[in-house]
């Protein structure tokens, strides 16, 4: 549990909704002392310290993470790289330094060319909450609670700083588990990025049509259920889905296969197989659902 657990320094590398919601939520559990903002764009950082998100910021990383006990990197998974390169040699030996990265092995492959003999102080995380909104303005203290983040140690790891990175989430009101990188990217590319390609592609799909301004009019909740993520930063969505392609391009044969078969019952006429197909997916979901919520 995480019990005393405390931050004297934390330098947040992004201080947009993921890292933002992070310094919040201690910030309110009181958990931390101070927090340093750190990151190119001087007016983000602004922004975050007008919020009370960061209590002062730097544009120099390297800077930023000196004398942090706990380094949390929230950029885009294609900046990972260039961000721990940059800090590498400046982190307080007995700092953890972990990350928010949604997809796992491309950054732990980053974090090992980058970071060299200071890849044992990376614990590799991802937190299983989001929304569609980024910036320093969608940051909000709640984001975590009662949600599940994944940890992914390397072997390098000392088990007291895989212990202080399930402390720091545990401090939020995060649920913790732990799971190998590469089984983290295969359910990842299921449970996120598929349907992430899907709102995509729906909403450009229906954007080509003389009569999208009515169509986004008079939508439903189910149409605003699927199409809410498409309003996701496209930047971070766009290094998510290179960074874990193969798995993605697995996931969308098998949605394809899935699309093909509902098809061919609605060429075919078939409305007996198109309401097996549908009634097996709510039984499916149905159950699924039930059982991790019992869980």
């Amino acid at each position: 549990m995480s019990g005393n657990f405390h931050i004297r320094r934390l330098a947040l590398i992004g201080t947009g909704l993921i890292g933002g919601s992070l310094s919040l939520a201690l910030k309110r559990a009181g958990r931390v002392d101070e927090v340093i903002g750190a990151g190119r764009n001087r007016k983000t950082l602004k922004r975050a310290y007008e919020l009370g998100i960061v209590d002062r910021f730097e544009t120099d990383l390297a800077q930023a993470v000196v004398g942090a006990d706990v380094v949390f990197v929230a950029v885009p998974v294609a900046a990972m790289e260039s961000v721990f390169a940059t800090i590498a040699g400046h982190l307080t030996p007995e700092a953890l330094l972990t990350d928010g990265g949604s997809v796992k092995r491309a950054v732990i492959d980053a974090a090992y060319r980058a970071l060299g003999k200071s890849i044992e102080q990376f614990v590799p995380g991802h937190p299983i909450a989001g929304t569609e909104q980024s910036g320093p303005d969608a940051a909000f203290a709640d984001l975590y609670a009662n949600h599940r983040v994944l940890l992914t140690p390397l072997p390098e790891n000392p088990p007291a700083l895989v212990e202080k990175a399930t402390q720091l989430w545990q401090a939020v009101g995060a649920h913790v588990e732990y799971m190998e990188a590469a089984h983290h990217d295969h359910v990842l590319a299921a449970t996120s990025h598929l349907p992430h390609v899907i709102a995509y592609a729906l909403v450009n799909s229906l954007g080509r049509l003389a009569e999208r301004k009515e169509i986004f009019r008079y939508a439903a909740g189910g149409f605003r259920d699927i199409s809410r993520i498409a309003s996701s930063d496209a930047v971070m969505w766009r290094d998510i889905c290179l960074s874990n392609r193969e798995e993605l391009l697995a996931m969308i044969d098998l949605f394809r296969e899935g699309l093909d078969e509902i098809e061919t019952a609605l060429r075919d006429k078939d409305g007996e197989q198109l309401q097996a197909r549908f009634a097996n997916a709510k039984a499916i979901r149905d159950g699924l659902y039930r059982e991790a919520n019992n869980n």
